[in-house]
Parts: structure tokens; C-alpha cells; sequence
């Protein structure tokens, strides 16, 4: 899964990375993004086709829950109710600096925090949808869609966000080949750096 990530950059600094044709949305670097935070997500606008920056809530929340679901497995997102739309025509880039896992060593958890090799930024797969709180207010939130970890996790983790590589962003947002778009939710597979109290590792 993914529970927690950080996000270092300014949104004029996304806007830039992104080429994002806006950027006034009220965020602040943040070492740690938690599920329920707004953070800055990727989409495309509908009625210029261009990418834009927003602010949307993590987590899915449909009313027949109590608890935000953070996460959408890759193997079923066609599938499931809840994210066959979304996938369909709500799909959007979440920009990560790290994201953060934990491994089980007997009654303890150790926090790893994982990057990207030689990338300041990167974009983890997501989809987005309208939900009503329970004020009754729309909110636009968005979950982060996860996959079998790659060598480098698998002894920290069984899961790991979908990362989308550059040269693919434009085709993960606008595409509707759906049976093309499922091939990119596989585990990444370029170098990693793993990093928790006691050691930093460079993985593939």
C-alpha cells in the first residue's frame, strides 16, 4: 500500500515540472503528506485539454463507509465499482518527492522512506472523484493506485504505489485505451534509493 508521502516543491515549481497552465493553489512543502490532506494533483482541464494544477482531498470517501480508502489496487480497478468510472475518465498524477513504507521486525515497524535515482520529482497514478462529506458538502478526492512491489520493496513491503514515468504522463491522462492504460500499472522498475534510521541503500 501507500499510507503516507512527501512532496518538497512549491506549486510554481510543479507548474513548471508539469507545464501546468495554473498554480495558485494553497499548498506548502510538506515532509509527510498524511490520507484526509489536501495535496496538489495533476488533471486534465476538460475544456482546454491542457494539464492543470489542483488541490484535491486524499482518500475516497463514498458514503456506505466510515474510512477514507487511500488506495486502489491496479489488478481491479477496471473492476470495482468505485474506481471503473474514475479510471475511465478521472485518472490524474499525484507528484511525490518519496513516499514511505513499513517493515515488520518482530513487534516493531521500520519506517523506510523510498526515491527515485537521479529524480527530484515523480509522479505516482491516481484517479479522483466527487464525493459528499458529512456536512454535506461536494469534495473532490483522490486515491493512489498500488501494485506488487518490485525487488527492490518486496522485503520492506508486498505493495508499492504506481509510478508513471515521464515520457508516459500526457498518454496515463488523456488516453482511453483502457487495455494499454493497465499496462502501465506494473511495478517500477528503475533505481530506487531506500533509506530508514539505521542504513540508506541504492536498489534496483
Amino acid at each position: 500500500m501507500c499510507g503516507r508521502y512527501s512532496l518538497y516543491l512549491k506549486p510554481t515549481d510543479l507548474s513548471l515540472r508539469y507545464n501546468t497552465f495554473n498554480n495558485d493553489i494553497n499548498f506548502s512543502p510538506k515532509n509527510e503528506i498524511y490520507p484526509g490532506e489536501n495535496a496538489p494533483v495533476i488533471t486534465i482541464d476538460n475544456n482546454s485539454d491542457k494539464k492543470q494544477l489542483s488541490l484535491f482531498n486524499w482518500g475516497f470517501s463514498p458514503a456506505y463507509i466510515n474510512k477514507k480508502i487511500i488506495n486502489a489496487r491496479a489488478e481491479t480497478i477496471d473492476q470495482k465499482k468505485t474506481f471503473k468510472k474514475p479510471f475511465e475518465n478521472k485518472r490524474c498524477i499525484i507528484p511525490a518527492t518519496s513516499f514511505f513504507e513499513w517493515k515488520n521486525k518482530g513487534k516493531n515497524k521500520i519506517k523506510h522512506e523510498i526515491y527515485i535515482k537521479n529524480e527530484k520529482i515523480f509522479s505516482l497514478a491516481g484517479i479522483y472523484d466527487e464525493f459528499t462529506n458529512k456536512n454535506g458538502n461536494k469534495i473532490t478526492c483522490y486515491t493512489i493506485i498500488t501494485t506488487n512491489a518490485n525487488k527492490a520493496l518486496e522485503d520492506i513491503h508486498n505493495r508499492m504505489p504506481v509510478i508513471i514515468t515521464k515520457e508516459k504522463e500526457d498518454f496515463w491522462l488523456k488516453s482511453s485505451d483502457y487495455s494499454k492504460l493497465k499496462d502501465l500499472l506494473t511495478p517500477y522498475n528503475q533505481k530506487m534509493k531506500i533509506e530508514n534510521d539505521n542504513d540508506q541503500l541504492s536498489l534496483f
